[in-house]
């Protein structure tokens, strides 16, 4: 079963907001054999329910939906799996899974740890 992987940002009408996740899905893209794109909950497309059918359209069976949020709130408990619940009945044949967000797993506190003292070394040196 091919495999594909949605990043799931909040997503926002304003180009310079979209900008950083738009980067995101290039440099990862480029370092991930999975094929990755990105996808916007709601004020932006490309829309999950988009990326979804466009990948279904490639032969993808396997979607696994990684958030890029730091936290599971109402959109990720709630809006989301309503998303997906019309999503899996309208493509039956795909495994769609949503993925804890980013901001729950044991590597982001690291990377984040490594920003926040980069950025305090770097304030100190000036």
């Amino acid at each position: 079963m091919s495999h594909a992987l949605i990043l799931l940002a909040h997503g926002s009408s304003d180009a310079r907001w979209r900008a950083p996740f738009e980067t995101l899905e290039h440099d990862l893209r480029a370092r991930l054999e999975t094929p990755t794109v990105i996808a916007y909950m709601e004020l932006s497309e490309p829309s999950l329910e988009t990326r979804v059918a466009e990948l279904y359209d490639q032969g993808h069976r396997r979607l696994d939906i990684l958030p890029l949020f730091f936290a599971a709130g109402r959109h990720l408990r709630q809006d989301v799996p309503a998303q997906l619940e019309a999503l899996r009945e309208q493509y039956p044949q795909a495994a769609l899974t949503l993925l804890d967000p980013v901001g729950q797993h044991p590597a982001f506190v690291e990377a984040l740890a490594g920003i926040v003292t980069s950025r305090v070394e770097a304030s100190l040196e000036r």
